[in-house]
């Protein structure tokens, strides 16, 4: 297992390269909550959903919902490096044609199980997804991503109320608690914890991890999936902009940033020294 760990983190310091340079060539983007999934993404994507690049439509395939959809350059570069369209789209993000827009649209992205936009939303389709795979007898997961922000939109607790109710235990939910909105920190904003007694009082087998700690995402997805009676949340505490150390030292103002063509270099040659 140790050398799986490892192999994630090399993998994610990959697509964070990836994140970064992809926003840099467009010169603006929402780079902190991309970068505060990369790690989750990267768990899902390398070692537990079941998905097929070569077979991107298969009806038993494990589906992700990035309800989060402006953190769409992270799922991105996850999907070009799995080799769901080639690299070199990657320098399109956000350009007239492009088949990669700022939120994820999944009728343009060769991957992508769920437009994303409106923030609430994605939760609801994940819900529906995880039922309809109940009803047909399948044996995938439905895995949805929300944001901290997010989490203030009432539609979040409806599709919470709703799958907890059904015992869905083909869903599991990651909280991405990085703690910041576009306006400022979420507490000071709209405080939504404590989110793990939400998340129980919804009837969720619910978790709270390190949210870029391999073995507790590991350790967290499987403590999910061992238990079959309930829907489950994994609260994923995360740092917004985590690695790049121009993001995070921004702190709030990350949510959506410029920076230049020198920045995001010397950033993603760092890796190949």
């Amino acid at each position: 297992m140790k050398k799986d760990y490892e192999f994630l983190k090399t993998k994610a310091d990959v697509i964070r390269k990836l994140v970064v340079e992809m926003i840099g060539r467009l010169g603006v983007g929402h780079i902190g909550g991309a970068l505060s999934i990369v790690d989750i993404l990267t768990y899902l994507y390398y070692k537990e959903m079941k998905v097929d690049p070569k077979n991107p439509n298969d009806s038993n395939r494990d589906r992700l919902v990035l309800s989060k959809g402006h953190a769409g350059p992270a799922l991105y570069a996850v999907l070009a490096d799995k080799g769901y369209f080639p690299m070199e789209e990657i320098k399109t993000l956000n350009r007239p044609g492009t088949n990669l827009p700022s939120h994820c649209d999944m009728n343009k992205t060769k991957g992508v199980d769920m437009t994303a936009g409106s923030l609430g939303q994605g939760l609801s389709a994940a819900v529906g997804m995880a039922l309809a795979s109940k009803l047909d007898n399948m044996d995938n997961y439905v895995y949805a991503i929300i944001g901290d922000g997010e989490a203030q939109e009432g539609q979040i607790y409806e599709a919470l109320m709703f799958a907890g109710n059904k015992k869905l235990n083909n869903l599991i939910v990651f909280l991405d608690n990085n703690k910041m909105q576009i306006d400022g920190m979420t507490e000071e904003i709209n405080d939504i914890e404590p989110f793990d007694k939400k998340g129980e009082a919804f009837k969720f087998f619910t978790q709270r991890i390190n949210g870029h700690c391999f073995e507790s995402i590991d350790e967290a997805v499987k403590r999910a999936k061992a238990q079959k009676e309930q829907a489950s949340l994994i609260i994923l505490d995360t740092v917004k902009g985590k690695g790049f150390k121009f993001a995070e030292e921004l702190g709030v103002g990350c949510h959506s940033a410029s920076y230049d063509e020198k920045t995001w270099r010397e950033y993603c040659n760092k890796w190949e020294d």
